[in-house]
């Protein structure tokens, strides 16, 4: 048997003749004439041989051939509009753009690995980093404004969705030159006396630190203050103190610091996604964030 030849056009009249029982009304409906929908049927039953409606004066009824062919042609249009879809999402997948609103400290050392993998993957995606502080990040993600945040605040927000990543502690940054350079943990009580550098009281960081400090009969101080964490390590780098700083700030590979465990007690801070509940990622943006969710736990 040779191939039967028609278009989805075709089949498509056929469809809304059968279901509208008019060709009027299902010409209506496909923005056609009456007779340019009676001759799309007609091909129809002309390449199948068969007649599939029969046409009175007042109304269409579909032939026990046409019956039957109709379930086939609906499933038929159904598998091409899932096909169609398909290929839409994945046009959006390749040129989207995502915006991510994230700590610094996360962006360098964590975020950088997981976009290095997605841009060989999509590498028509635009990804817009809003590296900025723990507060800006929430109110990033809060209002709208970032696809989805990476920080360690935000998981009592009642109106966003935290996914925990990665935990990470706190350790003493100084220079590999220093005496403790080698040790594999500092209790805060051997910090008294010592010179800090500290980032300034807006951080969420320094919240959490002076949390730790306050519980300590002997206090250090604070004698050096950035904005951000990289300013402090570059202090830090200068010689001009020691930094309590999260892990992920210092990266192992450094030339000029190290960073020694600090203990008694351990300070730790869980990483997560942030997003609203009551928004849908974007495909791309859904593609990011899985990314990063299976790079994470995959580790």
């Amino acid at each position: 048997m040779g191939r039967i030849k028609f278009d989805m056009g075709e089949l498509e009249a056929f469809v809304m003749t059968a279901e509208k029982a008019s060709f009027r009304l299902a010409a209506d409906a496909l923005f056609l004439s009456p007779p340019a929908l009676s001759r799309r049927v007609e091909r129809l039953e002309s390449a199948l041989g068969a007649r599939l409606l029969e046409r009175t004066t007042r109304h269409v009824e579909l032939t026990p051939v046409g019956q039957e062919f109709l379930q086939e042609a609906r499933r038929a249009l159904a598998s091409l509009e899932e096909a169609i879809q398909r290929v839409d999402d994945q046009q959006k997948l390749r040129r989207g753009r995502v915006i991510v609103a994230c700590i610094p400290s996360v962006a360098t050392n964590l975020l950088a690995p997981v976009l290095k993998a997605f841009a060989q993957d999509q590498p028509e995606v635009q990804v817009h980093v809003m590296d900025e502080g723990a507060k800006q990040v929430l109110e990033a993600v809060r209002q709208g404004v970032a696809d989805f945040g990476l920080s360690f605040t935000g998981s009592q927000e009642p109106s966003l969705q935290f996914d925990a990543l990665t935990s990470e502690r706190y350790v003493l940054a100084m220079p590999r030159t220093h005496p403790w350079a080698n040790r594999e943990q500092v209790d805060w009580s051997e910090l008294a006396g010592q010179r800090l550098v500290s980032v300034s009281h807006q951080s969420e960081n320094r919240v959490l630190l002076d949390q730790v400090i306050a519980q300590l009969s002997h206090r250090p101080v604070a004698w050096y203050e950035c904005n951000h964490l990289a300013g402090a390590l570059a202090l830090v780098e200068a010689g001009l103190g020691l930094a309590a700083i999260p892990q992920l700030a210092l990266r192992p590979d450094h030339a000029q610091l190290c960073g020694v465990p600090l203990t008694a007690p351990q300070v730790w801070r869980t990483i997560g996604l942030l997003r609203r509940r009551d928004r849908t990622l974007s495909p791309s943006a859904q593609t990011l964030h899985t990314c990063l969710l299976q790079a994470c736990r995959s580790h």
